[in-house]
């Protein structure tokens, strides 16, 4: 629990009490159960009245959750083994118990039923989850050594995130030979925001006292000579510091329900810190805590340059989205006093065939032998496919397990004759299938949300309103390599529509996220000897991060607007440097050019029209007429009209944005043109088969 804020309340969860003694004694791991028999274990959490909580939600979270888990040889369960007698020399603790108090809302952490958290890690050890998996028992595939995590040594995490910024120059006198990567940092750190601008320059200088500190070294770059804070980033401040007194900020109330993506996330987040300072020194230093933890319904300012979801850009300009989105991330939990501890994984030969047990990107590769385009396995569309036809109104369906011995069984027939189609997937029982979608997610080799950005994930609960935790999701969403965002996506919306039936399979939100928060997070490798408060903290920090993973999945999948417009300002820079070097080149050799293409395309454009290109077609141009209106989806629309031959739906055409400020774009089907072109009028307008 936070010391440093004693004007905020909430309650601490002291203890779990377990009413395992009023339970049948049946529930020993070997022994089989019913999937239907009733939880073998319930049990309250003692209640302290605190003064020192952060937030309202933090009721829930207990002591501030470790940043990650050390990894430990053997899992540990405290909350689903053993019995409950008191240490030695301690009190033993009273039955009765006062319930937590619950807000009135379904969306609510303080609702979650945790018993079903701890019964999952029950089934995940039973099941063999804890001890290499059920797909490496008898019979199965070779033993896999289990993940491990290593503590980056001093300086080698800063080292990292600047090379993965792509500024390792920055720190390797080396690294200035290259004149065009040199070029591309100027240009890079020509488009950071003031908070960005600090978040490198804060790596920098722990880089070089560290090196400094490590070895005697002849020179080391200073700071100040190789960055200085961008023009437009002090501008920025000036403009912020001039609005102190005005106008409160949208940013600084929970309540706020739009999402503005045009502003940096981490200069919102400072805004928010700058006012909520101010805040409290004219008002009540004992505000009561918030009646009202209900998930608010957020949505995105409307934006006529239309929206930029993963996937519309070439891989050039990804990379760079990447660059400033690891940049972002980091801005924004300095910004709230966060400190990232990085991890990186000890390197163990994983299995290279199979279909358990696989890294993402080695069973994608060997399934591109068989189906071109495969972004989510195989194993895991089939999986989903199969539960979705045999319905999605089981009641139960991801809670209740499958039978064990029957689950194992059915994972090595599907290991042996999953990619020879002869799996007998009619009989295969419905808690069954979603016993082995959860098997699959729990035995990757690599974590989903991979070991690099893990502790991140977990230290979104950290941030101090739920705006701030869903626009971190957004960056850190946006981090993750490809494979993991496709497979990602594909669980988040198979989740999202087991929840639209839990009128009938009883799976509202809170339940699917308790259940697929310890399959996600609390893999092999990653469990430690934690205390039962510190266990219940991570139990509920986990199970709210999938809860906003699943309640805002149209939102996170998404490039921000703030974001795709230091993309356009690089890829200016780089042009204008381009052209000076072309200019250049021609003046010597004494050429003068001529751009009759560009007159007309710009002259065509004053009188209101565009031309579309379409290679791809028999209609291989078609001049358009822009009005204030007109949408990407129109130009389509109207496309498809003029040439009936085309042999696609309009829904697997995309009108993309080529040349000018960007290299490649599919445009949203709401861009409006005039707008676009405003904002890049130099661009080609293409239409082809979308490429998603």
């Amino acid at each position: 629990m936070s010391r440093q804020q004693p004007e905020s309340r909430g309650v601490v969860l002291t203890g779990y009490h377990s009413n395992a003694d009023l339970s049948p004694k049946n529930g020993a791991c070997g022994a089989e159960r019913d999937p239907g028999s009733a939880l073998l274990r319930t049990g309250n959490y003692s209640v302290l009245q605190n003064q020192n909580t952060e937030h309202g939600d933090a009721a829930v979270r207990g002591a501030n959750p470790p940043s990650l888990p050390s990894p430990a040889s053997a899992p540990h369960h405290p909350k689903t083994h053993g019995d409950r007698s008191p240490k030695p020399g301690s009190s033993p603790r009273p039955r009765a118990q006062p319930a937590y108090q619950r807000y009135n809302s379904q969306d609510s952490l303080d609702e979650l039923a945790m018993d079903d958290y701890w019964k999952e890690l029950e089934n995940i050890s039973c099941s063999g989850g804890g001890e290499g998996g059920v797909s490496r028992g008898e019979g199965g595939t070779e033993a896999q050594e289990d993940e491990q995590l290593k503590i980056t040594e001093e300086g080698e995490q800063e080292e990292a995130w600047l090379t993965e910024a792509g500024l390792a120059r920055l720190f390797n006198d080396s690294q200035t030979t290259d004149q065009d990567q040199e070029e591309d940092s100027a240009v890079f750190l020509s488009t950071l925001t003031r908070t960005q601008a600090a978040a490198v320059q804060r790596r920098v200088a722990t880089l070089q006292q560290t090196l400094q500190r490590r070895r005697n070294r002849q020179h080391v770059p200073d700071v100040r000579d190789i960055f200085r804070l961008p023009e437009k980033a002090e501008e920025c401040t000036k403009l912020q510091e001039g609005n102190e007194n005005g106008e409160q900020d949208v940013t600084s109330t929970e309540m706020e329900t739009e999402l503005n993506v045009e502003v940096s996330f981490s200069e919102q987040a400072l805004n928010y810190r700058d006012h909520h300072q101010r805040l409290k020194v004219a008002s009540n230093p004992n505000p009561p805590p918030s009646p009202d933890d209900k998930l608010p319904n957020f949505k995105l300012l409307r934006d006529k340059t239309g929206r930029t979801r993963i996937g519309d850009l070439s891989p050039p300009d990804m990379k760079k989205v990447h660059r400033l989105v690891l940049v972002e991330m980091t801005a924004l939990f300095d910004t709230a006093g966060i400190d990232l501890k990085a991890h990186k994984a000890i390197k163990v030969k994983p299995k290279e065939s199979g279909v358990f047990g696989v890294s993402l990107t080695t069973l994608l590769d060997q399934e591109h032998r068989r189906v071109s385009g495969i972004k989510v396995p195989l194993i895991l569309q089939e999986l989903i496919r199969h539960i979705e036809e045999e319905g999605l109104n089981t009641e139960g369906l991801l809670r209740i397990p499958g039978a064990a011995t029957r689950v194992k069984s059915v994972c090595q027939e599907l290991e042996s004759s999953f990619y020879d189609g002869l799996f007998p997937w009619q009989q295969l029982k419905q808690h069954d299938a979603a016993s082995l979608l959860k098997l699959f997610i729990r035995e990757l080799p690599h974590p989903l949300l991979t070991v690099e950005y893990l502790s991140a994930f977990l230290a979104v609960n950290k941030l101090p309103t739920k705006k701030q935790q869903l626009q971190a999701l957004n960056l850190l969403v946006l981090l993750l390599p490809e494979a993991n965002q496709d497979t990602l996506k594909a669980l988040v919306e198979f989740f999202q529509r087991v929840i639209d039936h839990q009128a009938q399979n009883k799976m509202t939100l809170n339940n699917v996220s308790v259940v697929m928060a310890p399959n996600i997070f609390m893999f092999k490798g990653f469990r430690s000897k934690v205390t039962e408060q510190q266990e219940f903290s991570m139990a509920t920090g986990t199970a709210n991060i999938v809860r906003l993973l699943i309640r805002y999945q149209n939102l996170l999948w998404t490039i921000p607007k703030f974001i795709m417009t230091q993309v356009r300002q690089h890829n200016m820079e780089s042009q204008r440097k381009l052209n000076k070097e072309k200019a250049m080149r021609k003046l010597l050799k004494k050429i003068t050019t001529d751009k009759p293409a560009e007159k007309s395309m710009s002259g065509e454009s004053s009188m209101g029209f565009i031309r579309v290109q379409a290679p791809q077609f028999s209609k291989v141009s078609m001049a358009v007429q822009l009005t204030g209106e007109l949408r990407a989806a129109e130009v389509l629309t109207r496309f498809l009209s003029q040439d009936s031959s085309v042999p696609v739906k309009q829904e697997d055409l995309c009108l993309y944005e080529i040349g000018g400020n960007i290299k490649e774009r599919c445009l949203d089907g709401e861009t409006y043109m005039k707008d676009l072109l405003q904002l890049n009028p130099a661009a080609e307008w293409v239409i082809k088969t979308a490429q998603r």
